[in-house]
């Protein structure tokens, strides 16, 4: 494999962990926070309350998603995890659109608004470490 091509492998890789690590335990903390009746049931709406909660390990997440974008990015970890917040916005915004009225729009647009800052962050908190 030429070194090109393994350099844009790479790049795909490192904003892809960044998606995973943003998605999957999201998913998963839901799921658990349903099954253990501390969410409501799906289709149920949500108290601002709980979509505090929510929202609060999802900035955690998207700090965590750019800082291993970032750290694992070949070149350019912060233009890395640019494209990462870019992704983060898009899906956020779908997630607006067909979130309609199940939820508190503060919600949903905030999770709009914090993709990139909070990617970046990350990202910048690990060039910080790495020194």
């Amino acid at each position: 494999m030429n070194p090109k091509t393994k350099s844009i492998l790479k790049s795909i890789g490192a904003v892809f962990t960044g998606i995973l690590i943003n998605v999957i335990p999201a998913i998963a903390i839901d799921a658990i926070l349903h099954i253990t009746n501390c969410y409501p049931p799906m289709g149920e709406r949500m108290s601002d309350n709980l979509f505090i909660l929510a929202i609060s390990y999802r900035l955690a997440l998207a700090i965590l998603g750019g800082f291993y974008t970032a750290k694992l990015s070949p070149y350019s970890p912060i233009g890395h995890v640019i494209v990462l917040g870019v992704i983060g916005t898009i899906a956020s915004t779908l997630g607006h659109i067909q979130m309609g009225d199940q939820g508190p729009a503060w919600y949903s647009i905030g999770l709009i608004v914090i993709s990139i800052p909070l990617s970046w962050l990350g990202g910048f908190i690990y060039l910080k470490r790495r020194g």
